[in-house]
């Protein structure tokens, strides 16, 4: 992973291996971002996708490798009170299965970098949105303090 900071931006260069998400995280880290949306692009071979399963409260699981192509990552990073670091993360994904091409999309656990990955992330400026767990759904939403 390598990444620059041009002005408020954050642009991020995720190497074969890495896992987006969690450089992510790390570069919101590195770089006292509490608060921030990020979207991009590339090329993974494997990627774990979530749906939330209200009638059961449970998550579905759903892993796909290969040569996928990230044709569009969106999410948000959050921290709570005590500084812990939060995504809210969805993605299209396309892909082969035989002669078929394939689109998967969804809430994304994991991503794994095949070749690259460019990502953009925009710092919130002028304030800071907060983690607030809702006990209802066992989650956390956006809080403005």
């Amino acid at each position: 992973m390598d990444y620059r900071r041009f002005g408020d931006t954050v642009y991020a260069r995720i190497d074969r291996g890495d896992e987006i998400i969690g450089c992510i995280l790390d570069i919101c880290k590195r770089e006292g971002i509490l608060s921030a949306t990020f979207s991009g692009i590339g090329a993974c071979g494997e990627a774990e996708i979530q749906t939330y399963l209200a009638e059961t409260d449970t998550f579905e699981n759903r892993i796909i490798r290969g040569m996928l192509e990230l044709i569009s990552l969106d999410g948000n990073v959050i921290t709570d009170d005590d500084k812990e670091y939060y995504h809210h993360t969805h993605a299209l994904i396309s892909y082969k299965e035989g002669d078929k091409h394939c689109i998967s999309a969804g809430h994304i656990k994991s991503l794994t970098v095949l070749y690259t990955a460019e990502i953009e992330i925009r710092p919130v400026i002028g304030g800071v949105i907060n983690r607030k767990f809702d006990p209802e759904t066992k989650t956390g939403f956006w809080d403005f303090k």
